[in-house]
Parts: C-alpha cells; sequence; structure tokens
C-alpha cells in the first residue's frame, strides 16, 4: 500500500472514532511512530479536525462535526460517481436534492482542463433511456429518513376528491415508469400499503403506535405474495421476452434458467387476475408455455375482449 493508498484508508478508519493512539495506526498499517506522526499531519492537512491530548495518557481527538472527513477519489472514482448523477437527470425529485451543476463546480476544483474536458463530453456522449418523472414529491427525504429510522409517521394522503390519514411505517421506496412509490405497514389495517409518494400531502412523527420490527415486516411481505388464495403461475420465454422481463417486473415474480430455458414464476390473487392476465399479454410472441390452463384461459379471455372493442370502433 503506498502513502496516497493509505492516506485515504486511514481517513476511512478513522472517520467515525471520536479518538485513537498513534498505537492504533502503527499496529493497523504495520508502520514507524515517525511515519504515524507525518500521516497524522497530511490528515490535518486534507482538513481532517484532529487535535492532540497532552499528558500520561495522551492520545488524538477528532473534533465532531456534520461534514465527512475528505475521502480521496481516484479519477475513474470522479467520473463513476458524476456518471450515476446524470442518471438522475430524468427525476423531478431525488431525496437528496443534490444539483448537478453545483457537484460538477465542485470536481472542477480539483481536475486539470483535460480532465475537465472529458467531464463535459460524458454529458453528450451518454444518453439514458429514462422514463421521466413529471410529478414532485414534496416529502420524498423525509421519507426517506423516516424509513431508515423504522419510525411510525402520520401520513396526508390524497386519495380521489378527499385527503385521508394514514399511520404507517415506510420500509421500501421504488421508481417505476415514472413516480415514485413507497411501500409501508399501515397499522390501522395491520397490513401492507404501497403509496405514490407525489400524492403524500403531509408527513410528520406519530407515538400513536410502535414501530414493528423489519423481520416482521418482511415476514409480513412474504405472505402478501403467499396467501391461501394465490395461484402460482409459470411462464417460459425466448431471450427477448428476458429483456422485457427485466424493463417490467414486480416482487410476486422472478426469472430463472433452467434447462436451457428462460422460466419467469411467481403467484397472483384472485384481485389481481385482470393485471396479471394484461402483463403476460405484453410478452406478445416472446411466450413460449404457459401454466395453468385458467390462466391462459384468462389472457384469451383478454385478448378476445380486445379484438371486440377494436370491431366495435
Amino acid at each position: 500500500m503506498n502513502k496516497s493508498e493509505r492516506l485515504n484508508d486511514e481517513l476511512l478508519f478513522l472517520n467515525n472514532k471520536s479518538s485513537f493512539n498513534l498505537k492504533d495506526l502503527i499496529d493497523r498499517y504495520f508502520i514507524s511512530k515517525r511515519t504515524a506522526i507525518r500521516d497524522i499531519q497530511a490528515l490535518e492537512s486534507l482538513g481532517m479536525p484532529i487535535y492532540s491530548k497532552s499528558g500520561r495518557n495522551g492520545h488524538y481527538e477528532i473534533l465532531k462535526n456534520r461534514l465527512l472527513s475528505p475521502i480521496l477519489f481516484t479519477l475513474d472514482e470522479v467520473f463513476a460517481i458524476y456518471f450515476s448523477m446524470l442518471t438522475l437527470k430524468a427525476y423531478e425529485t431525488t431525496p437528496f436534492h443534490l444539483d448537478i451543476d453545483k457537484l460538477k463546480q465542485k470536481f472542477g476544483r480539483c481536475l486539470s482542463s483535460d480532465q475537465k474536458f472529458r467531464l463535459d463530453r460524458m454529458e453528450s456522449v451518454f444518453t439514458f433511456g429514462v422514463i421521466q418523472h413529471n410529478n414532485y414529491c414534496n416529502f420524498l427525504k423525509d421519507i426517506l429518513q423516516f424509513a431508515l429510522e423504522g419510525k411510525v409517521c402520520k401520513i396526508l394522503y390524497k386519495k380521489d376528491a378527499s385527503t385521508k390519514e394514514y399511520y404507517v411505517q415506510f420500509f421500501k421506496i421504488s421508481s417505476s415508469f415514472g413516480q415514485w412509490y413507497t411501500s409501508g405497514y399501515d397499522f390501522k389495517r395491520e397490513n401492507i400499503r404501497i403509496f405514490r409518494c407525489d400524492k403524500i400531502q403531509g408527513v410528520k412523527e406519530s407515538s400513536e403506535y410502535s414501530s414493528k420490527p423489519i423481520v416482521f415486516i418482511e415476514n409480513l411481505v412474504e405472505k402478501v405474495y403467499n396467501t391461501s388464495t394465490s395461484t402460482e403461475f409459470e411462464i417460459e420465454i425466448t431471450l427477448k421476452g428476458v429483456d422485457l422481463f427485466y424493463k417490467e417486473n414486480y416482487p410476486s415474480m422472478k426469472i430463472y434458467f433452467e434447462n436451457e430455458k428462460y422460466i419467469i414464476r411467481g403467484t397472483y390473487n384472485e384481485n389481481e387476475e385482470d393485471f396479471i392476465s394484461q402483463y403476460i399479454i405484453g410478452f406478445g410472441n416472446n411466450i413460449l408455455s404457459l401454466k395453468p390452463d385458467k390462466l391462459k384461459e384468462l389472457v384469451l379471455k383478454k385478448l378476445k375482449d380486445r379484438m371486440v372493442y377494436v370491431q366495435s370502433i
């Protein structure tokens, strides 16, 4: 490990500590006392707020602040971070409220003119095929924070022409087809519920209920997709069908590669028959086989209804 790699690792190693001794660095990096002192001086020059405490039990302490200690990124890592930011351009809202232009300015301060030119070129070279997110979500950051902390909150949710109250514990946020969605445990219904984030009109912490362990929620999610009335299905698809699956799929289904065949397996409930038949039709001629027969009948009925409608217009 060379010096720059060691310093970068030391930044990560010390970042969450409030104090440390020279011996901590000596033992971890197999360096001399003199080298450890020079490393501490280098870390201070990089902006890490270190100060020494003299006396019999002398040691070093690190000032607590909200800023992360500087981390040394390689050029490839800078490009990777910026590349990731470009993929978020289509989102009207993100939970971080990052300004890509400000991030670019920060990168620009530590890059050469040639490297900045390459950063600019990245925007013109890459085109991302994403669905535009047009709806603004006022509380996406709050939802993320509540989900991370596992807290119960009271939300106001716009449903049709009215606004309803829910007491929920968020545990998942997802992006699908131009919308942000969040899954939460609904304490009044004692079940899992999915909310569209842009329809949430207000969020605040609540002491009305006690939060549930994440294991309890995960087990409940599994039961939602596998109830006693669930029907198992299996679809064999072509290689092109695999692409279609990855563009649109749901938690109740998974894809497998067995005996040189691509197979989608999953379950659907009684109230999801219209949805699952509609979903399967989207694969078109990329379906090679479909089980069970009653699902095949649902798909045929859906297609016949479409034909009747088209003939009537």
